[in-house]
């Protein structure tokens, strides 16, 4: 009988759910502007462009994150699909969001690459269906100034409330239904990206 041999996942590698031209990523708002956005496909006016607005290719980190849509201010869960070439310009534009030591030159340099960048990367243990952590991380990536509006305004090609999934999920889990609830999750994939394109994003 052969051996069955386990492959660990990769350290660092960006896995979502993805198609030929986009890339979905998750957040989490108040009704407020979750409830408009989903339903009109762009934020609201009162979705504020000079802030940093975290994304996340990972549906169990962002369930992490919300506490499947439980937390206050992040009870409606969005499912945003953007363009993969916007979501390939602001990982190119990105900085690491710590200084590592071996990767940047030294602390000075880091913080003035951090300071122009208009996103940055942070790799976060990744999540099973109970939200333990795993050995491999998950991608978050910040936008702010230039990738905040053009995430708002060019990137996005669609927005879904998928805040029922959330909670149906989160109710096979507690309910022990762990392959159900396995099977209802987004089909998230390895991400391609070019050689060395993370260079710079990893540790």
């Amino acid at each position: 009988m052969p051996t069955l041999v386990l492959v660990a996942e990769p350290k660092y590698q960006i896995r979502a759910l993805h198609t030929e031209s986009t890339v979905t990523v998750y957040q989490a708002y108040t009704p407020g502007i979750g409830l408009p956005a989903a339903r009109e496909g762009r934020f609201p006016a009162v979705w504020q462009r000079d802030r940093m607005t975290w994304i996340k290719p990972s549906f169990l980190w962002m369930m992490y994150r919300c506490g499947w849509g439980t937390k206050e201010g992040q009870e409606t869960v969005l499912a945003v699909e953007i363009s993969r070439e916007g979501f390939e310009w602001a990982l190119e534009h990105a900085c690491l969001s710590h200084y590592e030591q071996g990767l940047h030159a030294d602390q000075a340099t880091w913080k003035r690459q951090l300071k122009r960048a208009p996103a940055r990367v942070q790799w976060d243990p990744e999540r099973d269906l109970r939200l333990q952590p795993l050995a491999h991380r998950s991608l978050q990536l910040g936008l702010a100034g230039e990738a905040a509006r053009l995430y708002a305004d060019e990137w996005i090609v669609s927005i879904t409330d998928v805040t029922s999934l959330a909670r149906t999920v989160h109710a096979q889990v507690l309910g022990g239904h762990l392959d159900a609830a396995r099977q209802l999750l987004p089909r998230e994939r390895p991400y391609p990206v070019a050689e060395g394109a993370l260079a710079h994003l990893r540790r």
